[in-house]
């Protein structure tokens, strides 16, 4: 994977983010940032449509952060340009009456994206850890036991042939007031702000001990976690795209053999 693996904890380690610098750009400027984007797109597109005409791998990209984290402009910037026929995009919200009566899993399985295609998760099964936990919406031994679900699911995935990357959009709590106001500030964005984004910044150390945990026990070679410093969006884009281009180039997918005989096709009148 060509991205900075600093930001790759080691799988098995203890993950504690305050060793993660929000607003490290591992000394590169925006200009520079503007420009690899530039080429990374050119990539992305190439390398999609490979993914896509081959049918037989996949590529889920997971995307988590406190609320004003970046997961919609992520999504956006990243996959500007994509051919949308091999992309789905699922946001979870809440989950349904329906969806509550299964397994929390039932509905991100419902959601993997198929063989030629990139599925994109806005929020994820990881929120069953993560609020579940902080909010107590169940029992301390149920969500103990969903790390091991999770990582057994994930590798239902990646052994089936779809790979995974994970994405924790690492902002400040400075820079998530910083963002509320401007969304206040903004009547374009106003219906991005809620109040009830306030309860959940009140607690926003229980919410970065749920993080680590959930990274640290949740970090394999199958499906790895990138802790992406994300105060600076452009270097948050940055971060993901090299990721994302990396691993599909490792994924190296090919068009498929063509029908023999194709140079003495005509084509009628």
């Amino acid at each position: 994977m060509a991205a900075n693996h600093k930001l790759h904890p080691k799988p098995g380690s203890a993950v504690r983010l305050k060793d993660y610098d929000p607003d490290d750009c591992d000394g590169i400027d925006k200009e520079e940032a503007a420009e690899e984007m530039s080429q990374l797109k050119d990539r992305l597109q190439t390398l999609q449509e490979r993914l896509y005409a081959e049918g037989k791998q996949a590529l889920l990209v997971i995307l988590q952060a406190m609320d004003a984290g970046g997961k919609d402009g992520t999504i956006k910037r990243v996959f500007e340009g994509i051919n949308p026929q091999g992309v789905f995009v699922t946001s979870f919200k809440a989950p349904t009456a329906d969806e509550l009566a299964r397994d929390f899993l039932w509905r991100v399985h419902r959601a993997v994206p198929p063989k030629g295609h990139i599925g994109i998760f806005n929020r994820s099964h990881y929120e069953d850890v993560l609020i579940v936990r902080v909010n107590q919406l169940v029992p301390e031994a149920v969500w103990q036991r969903r790390y091991d679900h999770i990582n057994a699911f994930e590798r239902l995935l990646t052994d089936g042939g779809t790979r995974i990357l994970k994405f924790f959009l690492h902002i400040s709590k400075d820079e998530q007031k910083q963002r509320f106001l401007d969304r206040l500030k903004d009547p374009s964005k106003h219906w991005k702000f809620s109040t009830g984004d306030l309860p959940v910044r009140e607690r926003w150390e229980d919410y970065m001990r749920a993080y680590e945990d959930a990274i640290s026990r949740c970090n394999t070679e199958a499906a790895p976690w990138f802790i992406v410093p994300a105060n600076r969006k452009w270097y948050r884009d940055l971060v993901v795209m090299r990721t994302i281009v990396g691993t599909l180039e490792a994924m190296n997918p090919r068009y498929p053999v063509p029908e023999p005989g194709l140079e003495h096709v005509v084509i009628p009148d």
